[in-house]
């Protein structure tokens, strides 16, 4: 861990209100000096010099950052609550990280061998989905659009309802076992006085 980078880390974990002035302004001239060190322009005659493909100097100053653990201590302090003091100079710097990239080649950067799995899972799971819609068509063209809550009405013969024709029964069979002539009517109540003890 660089000189910076520890000098940062032993003043970040004490509470604000501990804090000497002095450590504070510490905290804010090493976020300044970051953010200096990362606003330098490139020189177009170096970056001309280089290889193709070799890391530029920004690239290679984000990754000594990477290195020397500064960019976990800058999520630190953009992400804790009583850090907030420093909100705008972390935003700067991560800004000024990503000076050199574009939002498209930054998106595309994640999706090399990751693409090609991801567009896999995708057919599987569209092929899973088109098998789930067919099982699904298929099993409603099975049953009857709507459930009927009509169980249907049966005449039973042998026995009498009131006057001579035969009892008609509105619930279903599975219910006829337990058919008696005071299905459906109210109990009679026995006042509290007549009760059997």
């Amino acid at each position: 861990r660089g000189a910076v980078g520890s000098a940062l880390t032993a003043l970040s974990p004490q509470d604000w209100e501990q804090r000497q002035e002095e450590d504070t302004l510490l905290i804010e001239r090493i976020l300044l000096l970051v953010r200096n060190v990362l606003h330098v322009p490139p020189d177009p005659t170096e970056e001309q010099q280089g290889v193709d493909g070799d890391a530029s100097v920004h690239d290679r100053v984000l990754w000594a950052l990477h290195i020397s653990g500064m960019d976990d201590l800058l999520k630190f302090l953009a992400s804790a609550q009583v850090e907030q003091q420093w909100a705008l100079h972390v935003l700067e710097i991560i800004s000024l990280m990503f000076r050199d990239q574009s939002p498209e080649e930054l998106a595309a950067l994640g999706q090399g061998t990751a693409g090609a799995e991801h567009g896999e899972d995708t057919r599987e799971l569209e092929t899973l989905r088109q098998r789930e819609l067919a099982e699904k068509r298929a099993r409603a063209l099975q049953r009857p659009s709507r459930h009927s809550r009509f169980g249907g009405s049966y005449v039973l013969q042998g026995l009498k309802s009131i006057g001579d024709r035969d009892v008609v029964f509105h619930k279903g069979l599975h219910n006829l076992k337990s058919y008696t002539h005071d299905l459906g009517k109210e109990p009679r109540r026995v006042p509290r006085h007549r009760q059997a003890a």
